[in-house]
């Protein structure tokens, strides 16, 4: 397994609120994971930035979070913090983020975070239930114009 470390006060490090100097990237040349833990410590839930390829500057970022960690505003500032990462330390240019139709809480942390709707991915995953289900494709660009996320108090 190899490990990329980056020196970043932005990147996802041990809490969501990405404070922290040091973060250590675990994974292929092609796959960035961080736990993310509330403001307490807690683990409440993983971000990670995949399917990377450096050359085309795109990659997709994936997350869950137990329901612990969830209406406070960390899974937005993990997700948020890892989107910075992968633009400005790794130099990817966009990054997609999928999620099924019926997940609406993951649908607006998605745009929270500014990740605009591009379309439908019909039957493009199957989950846990083993059945097919739709997607929606949401991407965010190093180019766009978003505010960096605030953990809710």
């Amino acid at each position: 397994m190899e490990t990329r470390e980056h020196a970043d006060p932005a990147a996802p490090s041990a809490n969501a609120q990405g404070s922290g100097s040091r973060t250590a990237c675990r994974g292929s040349p092609d796959h960035c994971s961080w736990v993310v833990r509330d403001p307490s410590g807690r683990l409440v839930g993983q971000v990670s930035i995949h399917s990377m390829d450096e050359e085309i500057g795109s990659g997709e970022i994936g997350y869950w979070l137990a329901p612990s960690g969830r209406g406070r505003g960390v899974g937005a500032a993990a997700v948020d913090a890892a989107t910075r990462f992968a633009f400005d330390a790794v130099g990817l240019a966009r990054i997609e983020l999928f999620h099924a139709v019926e997940n609406e809480p993951s649908c607006r942390l998605a745009t929270r975070c500014g990740y605009l709707i591009e379309g439908t991915a019909r039957q493009s995953f199957i989950y846990g239930d083993r059945l097919r289900h739709d997607e929606h494709l949401h991407a965010r660009l190093a180019s766009d114009d978003v505010a960096t996320f605030e953990l809710l108090g």
